[in-house]
């Protein structure tokens, strides 16, 4: 029972990427994409135990929508910042490798974490070891682990916490 109901949660999941990356959507885009994600969700993958960790809560539902709503604001400043830093060269440019800390217990959260920070330009995950993230940034501005975690992970990280506990 406990494998059919994280292939279910695979299939929703699948198929709201699938809406979104199709959107406007058409009849046949819709039964395309159920026939997929049927397809995919039915397929012995050893890492499917990954959606055992996928929260169906509505609290955590509400903060997962907040979270892309933080993440598309911070990918938008984080673009204008390179873009200028582009433009105007006067702009200092000191990049280098930190390390960050998370306190999320959850693989799939600090997955998440590690794929918000590559998204967000100007930084991008290199390493993840554990708890500890290594960072590629364009800016280095922290020369410890606390402030780069304050200054890269924290605001991701409290969304993070309540989604994925």
């Amino acid at each position: 029972m406990e494998g059919f109901v994280v292939r279910l949660k695979a299939m929703g999941v699948l198929f709201l990427v699938w809406l979104a990356l199709m959107a406007p959507l058409a009849l046949q885009d819709v039964v395309v994409g159920i026939v997929l994600v049927f397809l995919l969700a039915s397929l012995p993958l050893p890492g499917l135990s990954v959606y055992r960790e996928i929260p169906l809560a509505p609290k955590r539902i509400l903060y997962f929508l907040l979270y892309i709503i933080l993440l598309l604001k911070e990918i938008l400043m984080a673009n204008i910042d390179v873009a200028l830093r582009v433009i105007k060269p006067v702009i200092p440019i000191q990049p280098g490798i930190v390390k960050v800390s998370t306190k999320l217990q959850s693989r799939l959260g600090r997955w998440v974490l590690a794929n918000s920070i590559t998204l967000t330009p100007g930084t991008i995950t290199v390493e993840t070891k554990g708890k500890d993230v290594y960072v590629h940034w364009i800016s280095v501005t922290a020369d410890d682990v606390d402030s780069a975690t304050a200054k890269i992970v924290t605001q991701f990280e409290k969304y993070l916490e309540v989604i994925f506990g």
